[in-house]
């Protein structure tokens, strides 16, 4: 059971260092990241943009002497800086992408279009990894950054693929929560419903590897006596290593609350493309950066089995 973002910087470190191309690389925060990253041994960073500024910038941090380590790819904008990154990870020429100085929206269009060549048969969703100083372990969310509003069967192959990522990363028998306002199915909040069909369709094998409850109000999910006043038995409350969340809006809530008031450590990748991809925030720390660029490395080192898998629908 992993209780640090530590400790899989110290996994990450046990595997060989992948291949990273990085998007927008121009910024302070996401050099000292990616240098970060490559002093672990974690990644070789491809550095994609404008090829000035990233020397200007590498030299400026007092970082001239991986000038020749790091290979510096010219981008004369975004757009073109994605179409780049694209092509490495489609060609096998490299392993992750991590996101640099760039909007989300429009590395993504270039991600997931048809002619990327990136698309697989899995859907493609986010998920999250914190470290929360009140919580014994690490604690997945999904999706809070890429699904805006998922249905049903979007929903089950979300959580799919976080229940197999999370075994990726060595969590045997994950334990997943289906976040909802109350633990009660009420017709009139949809996501009770939903909640309700899911852990359904876990029961009856439609979703595999991990133990799946839900509706549970977040209470419940992270405590066993709150559970337990309510009157609820539960394999996951308290106990939880994965929360599904209704949609963007309480997801994207529920992990910058956790990380702006309960000063959670986060890290993050999408996965369901033929590679990771880090999707951090442009107002992420170097830290944060480093987390995703690991987490991002032990899911590649077993990305291929995670694409072997067949969508039940």
């Amino acid at each position: 059971m992993h209780k640090k973002l530590n400790d899989l910087i110290e996994m990450a470190e046990s595997f060989k260092a992948k291949i990273a191309a990085v998007v927008v690389a121009e910024d302070d925060f996401v050099i000292e990241g990616i240098v970060l990253a490559y002093k672990k041994r974690l990644i070789i960073p491809k550095l994609i943009g404008n090829k000035n500024k990233i020397i200007s910038l590498l030299k400026k941090k007092e970082h001239n002497i991986l000038l020749n380590d790091f290979a510096i790819i010219d981008a004369d904008n975004d757009v073109d800086a994605s179409i780049i990154a694209v092509k490495l990870a489609s060609d096998k020429k490299a392993d992750i992408i991590i996101k640099g100085h760039i909007h989300t929206d429009i590395l993504m269009h270039q991600l997931i279009r048809t002619e990327s060549g990136l698309r697989t048969n899995r859907f493609i969703s986010h998920i999250f990894c914190m470290e929360i100083k009140t919580y014994k372990k690490l604690i997945f969310i999904t999706d809070a950054a890429i699904n805006i509003n998922p249905d049903i069967v979007q929903k089950a192959q979300i959580l799919q693929n976080a229940i197999d990522i999370c075994k990726i990363i060595g969590v045997k028998h994950p334990k997943a929560a289906i976040l909802s306002a109350v633990e009660t199915v009420n017709p009139k909040i949809a996501s009770t419903l939903d909640a309700a069909i899911i852990s359904k369709m876990a029961q009856r094998g439609q979703i595999t590897g991990g133990i799946v409850d839900g509706p549970l109000a977040f209470d419940n999910v992270i405590s066993k006596k709150a559970a337990e006043e309510k009157g609820i038995k539960s394999e996951v409350s308290g106990d939880a290593d994965i929360i599904l969340v209704p949609n963007i809006e309480s997801g994207n809530i529920l992990f910058k609350d956790l990380e702006y008031l309960a000063g959670a450590k986060v890290a993050g990748i999408v996965t369901g493309l033929k590679v990771p991809v880090v999707l951090t925030s442009r107002a992420d720390n170097a830290e944060a950066r480093l987390y995703s660029a690991a987490f991002a490395s032990i899911v590649s080192e077993n990305y291929s089995k995670f694409l072997e898998y067949k969508a039940w629908i």
